[in-house]
């Protein structure tokens, strides 16, 4: 695909990574380090979170469990518009534009675009989704999505406005499409009806008057 456009990222917020990147040099060594292993390994843990929020659902309604299945799907075609764009707007990565900067983890090489951060687009895609189908792990999984978006600027691979051009496409992804997970309740339910039972779980059970079920007791 022939770009769109070629540019040097240093002209929007250069100085602003500059100054961040001089933070991480004086930094202590401890830190940085806890900041690298979170940058490079921390999408994991939202990995992780739409784990658990499929366990919950099994025992929730159908429209939960949709929108739960919907989150890494997408995560996955948030992933790809970013995709798109990095092959249409070609920008050199900060760490190699600016002299003097340091990164923290290895400058990735010509052709591994800078614009937008990857890893922010995929924690607010995650963060974003989840909180669809489950707020308190949403709200959760938003502080861990602006860590991971901050994590990239410190770590010295991108500038300040890649990771909010990243949070934004991944919350605009988000919220066009982990809606019409609710559409997909009843596709749901018939998969409960069936062979995949075991992995979706029985769903909401209906809720038995107290004094009904103490007669039924009484009767058996």
């Amino acid at each position: 695909m022939t770009p769109l456009a070629a540019f040097d990222g240093s002209g929007i917020d250069g100085g602003l990574y500059s100054q961040v990147n001089r933070w991480a040099q004086a930094a202590p060594h401890w830190l940085d380090e806890l900041i690298k292993v979170w940058s490079a390994l921390g999408l994991g843990v939202f990995a992780v979170f739409m784990l658990y929020a499929w366990w919950r659902a099994r025992g929730l309604d159908s429209v939960v469990m949709a929108r739960v299945l919907a989150s890494p799907v997408i995560v996955v075609l948030a992933y790809l518009a970013n995709s798109v764009l990095k092959s249409v707007i070609e920008e050199t990565r900060p760490c190699a534009q600016i002299p003097g900067s340091v990164s923290l983890e290895t400058c990735p090489g010509s052709g591994d675009w800078s614009f937008p951060s990857n890893h922010t687009v995929i924690a607010f895609a995650a963060a974003a989704a989840l909180w669809f189908a489950n707020r308190r792990l949403g709200k959760i999984a938003l502080v861990l999505a602006v860590l991971m978006g901050a994590s990239r600027v410190w770590v010295g691979v991108h500038y300040p406005h890649d990771v909010a051009v990243g949070a934004v496409v991944g919350v605009v992804i988000a919220l066009l499409l982990a809606p019409l997970a609710r559409r997909c309740g009843p596709l749901v339910d018939r998969m409960r009806a069936g062979a995949l039972r075991p992995l979706l779980g029985p769903g909401a059970q209906p809720v038995v008057a107290q004094g009904y079920a103490g007669a039924g007791a009484r009767r058996y």
